[in-house]
């Protein structure tokens, strides 16, 4: 990632982006000058405190929103303001209610313009390898949150982009069903060999998962630091209590924090 190893592939690059949104009230710098480089098949979260320009910088990944300045490059091609480059899940699972989960989860392929049936068939082994197969025919409405995000996840998956963006898709769900969606998703990111980008303000889940974690200033957002987890895998939920977690934690809560007051904290929970 992040001005590690020259030899290995960058897979995206964000150069020097910039966005500024013109409002009534005056131009609002939402995030300025950032620029980063991820290496293929890395995991990659981003942290930062709410209103730092997270969202702002992924709907630029994904090529919803145009930079005010600056390039993002995938494998050494500018996508800039390209939509469908790259797969892009937001925090909701957004799975349609008239349709089986199923027919949820083929909904991409379809867009693409391949047919019903040979969607079905292509999905159907994935769900039954990754927990889903016994609720195919199920509805939304019939599933917990925990496995209507695991068929948002295949069905963003599905896509065939070897780039996933994925905007705290854990935050609803209750502390045991996270952890097992965590280690879920750290079984797809192996699978695939996907590179993943992941918004979270969790930061010991930024720690569990990731190689690598960005850390974001206050809006507008900057790049604050960059640095490699360095623990290693496969992690057991029990790492969350050797001195090296503790250290990146103190590490990234420093980083999240610095420069606040008392009052500025007050002030946003008032």
């Amino acid at each position: 990632m992040m001005g590690t190893s020259s030899a290995a592939p960058k897979k995206l690059d964000l150069r020097g982006i910039t966005k500024r949104f013109d409002t009534p009230e005056g131009g609002i710098l939402a995030v300025d000058d950032i620029s980063l480089s991820v290496e293929k098949g890395r995991f990659t979260s981003i942290i930062g405190q709410s209103g730092c320009g997270k969202s702002t910088l992924f709907n630029i990944f994904a090529g919803l929103l145009k930079p005010s300045s600056g390039a993002v490059v995938l494998d050494g091609e500018d996508i800039t303001g390209r939509a469908g480059m790259i797969s892009y899940m937001l925090q909701k699972d957004l799975l349609l209610p008239w349709r089986t989960i199923l027919d949820n989860v083929i909904f991409g392929l379809e867009l693409q313009g391949i047919g019903r049936d040979a969607a079905r068939e292509t999905a159907r082994p994935f769900l039954a390898r990754y927990g889903l197969g016994a609720f195919e025919n199920h509805y939304p409405a019939a599933l917990s949150g925990g496995m209507r995000q695991r068929a948002a996840l295949l069905r963003t998956l599905l896509c065939n982009k070897d780039v996933i963006l994925l905007d705290e898709p854990f935050a609803a769900l209750d502390a045991q069903t996270r952890f097992r969606m965590q280690q879920w998703l750290l079984t797809l990111w192996r699978d695939f060999d996907l590179t993943i980008l992941f918004v979270t303000h969790d930061v010991d889940e930024a720690i569990f998962l990731s190689d690598d974690i960005v850390v974001l200033s206050p809006r507008p957002g900057r790049v604050r630091d960059s640095f490699p987890v360095g623990l290693p895998r496969p992690r057991a939920r029990d790492i969350v209590t050797t001195p090296e977690f503790g250290r990146l934690k103190h590490r990234c809560l420093e980083l999240l924090f610095e420069g606040r007051t008392s009052e500025d904290e007050e002030a946003e929970t008032a």
